[in-house]
């Protein structure tokens, strides 16, 4: 979730976010962000609109992240075939 924040440089909305993260319920999204929000990384605003548009944007220390998931990206892409091989080989055995 942080990455997709991390890629855009100011607010996205929530039903942005929702686009970009395929897969995950609307529930769930929310959750994660209301966690995120809770340790500091997101910042929440709302609009008093009809129906209300909330925004979220990193604070400095979610942007702090940055270079940290990177680095993690990098690593993941790096050894997802082997990865990959390591659940082709559980799920034989399986």
């Amino acid at each position: 979730m942080l990455v997709k924040l991390l890629s855009d440089d100011g607010e996205l909305r929530f039903a942005e976010l929702k686009r970009r993260a395929r897969g995950i319920s609307q529930k769930m999204l929310a959750q994660t962000l209301r966690e995120l929000e809770r340790d500091g990384l997101v910042d929440r605003r709302v609009e008093a609109t009809v129906p209300p548009r909330v925004h979220y944007s990193l604070t400095p220390l979610g942007r702090s992240l940055e270079a940290a998931l990177v680095t993690l990206r990098a690593w993941a892409e790096r050894h997802m075939p082997v990865i990959s091989d390591a659940r082709r080989a559980f799920d034989r055995r399986a």
